[in-house]
């Protein structure tokens, strides 16, 4: 257990809760240097396959910057460059990391949310990027990944109103993967986990680089013929590559090695 942050591993999966539900998981940069260290480990550990992150309590999952110790001169050295919670600027985290959205996640708490590979909202989930309503702007990722997540227009119409959008709205308009009861939503969080890790953790790699770097590539035929997938050539290299095929012929479950 960290100074603003709950860690906690099964099996192969790691969940990491915000801690400061005090300030409505608010973040401010030692918290954020705190997240960014655990990201590191989780990044580094090869019996790591899925990340989980959520909020303490049932009120919010991150209420964004730490607007009170910003005005109040609290110390704003130390953010790591890996950005809030240490996600929103990891862009070479090739492992699936789950959101798990307890509650309001607001500026800088959705851009954690939209960084993450899959969104699972409680009900009582709220979502905005209220940046504008007080003078300042999303800067940290929300501008650019909100438009390629769910379209120009209706990202400006978040973006430009900094209007609040519930859980059953944010999966109409594609960027809620699913929508759990309050009481339930770890349980279902953990529910996509385990289906992630019925996959090979290699092709599961794989797949989310190639998915990310082409996102960066325009036109689809060079999307589909570019090199620059080096986890592709693990998977090829992976026991992956020979259980797979070799579990299905013998109608067994594969043992992943990852």
């Amino acid at each position: 257990m960290g100074e603003f942050s709950e860690v906690s591993r099964d099996g192969h999966v790691l969940t990491v809760t915000i801690n400061r539900p005090e300030v409505m998981n608010a973040l401010h940069p030692k918290a954020n240097a705190e997240l960014g260290a655990v990201w590191d480990e989780f990044a580094a550990d090869p019996e790591l396959w899925v990340g989980i992150i959520t909020g303490a309590g049932d009120r919010a999952f991150s209420a964004g910057n730490d607007l009170k110790h910003q005005a109040s001169g609290g110390d704003m050295s130390g953010m790591p460059a890996s950005g809030f919670a240490g996600l929103t600027s990891r862009f070479d985290l090739d492992k699936p990391v789950i959101a798990a959205v307890n509650g309001v996640a607001m500026g800088g708490g959705f851009e954690i949310a939209l960084a993450c590979d899959i969104i699972v909202a409680s009900e009582n989930a709220t979502f905005a990027l209220p940046e504008p309503r007080v003078g300042l702007a999303a800067l940290a990722g929300g501008l650019q990944r909100l438009p390629r997540q769910i379209g120009l227009k209706q990202a400006m119409g978040m973006i430009l109103t900094g209007r609040r959008v519930s859980a059953e709205e944010g999966k109409q308009l594609g960027f809620v993967t699913d929508i759990a009861p309050q009481a339930e939503l770890m349980d279902r969080s953990r529910a996509w986990a385990d289906m992630i890790l019925e996959c090979s953790p290699a092709s599961v790699r794989a797949s989310k680089q190639i998915v990310m770097r082409s996102l960066e590539i325009a036109n689809l035929e060079e999307a589909s013929k570019n090199g620059q997938y080096p986890a592709m050539g693990e998977l090829l290299r992976s026991p992956d590559f020979v259980e797979g095929p070799l579990a299905f012929a013998q109608k067994r479950a594969p043992n992943w090695k990852g």
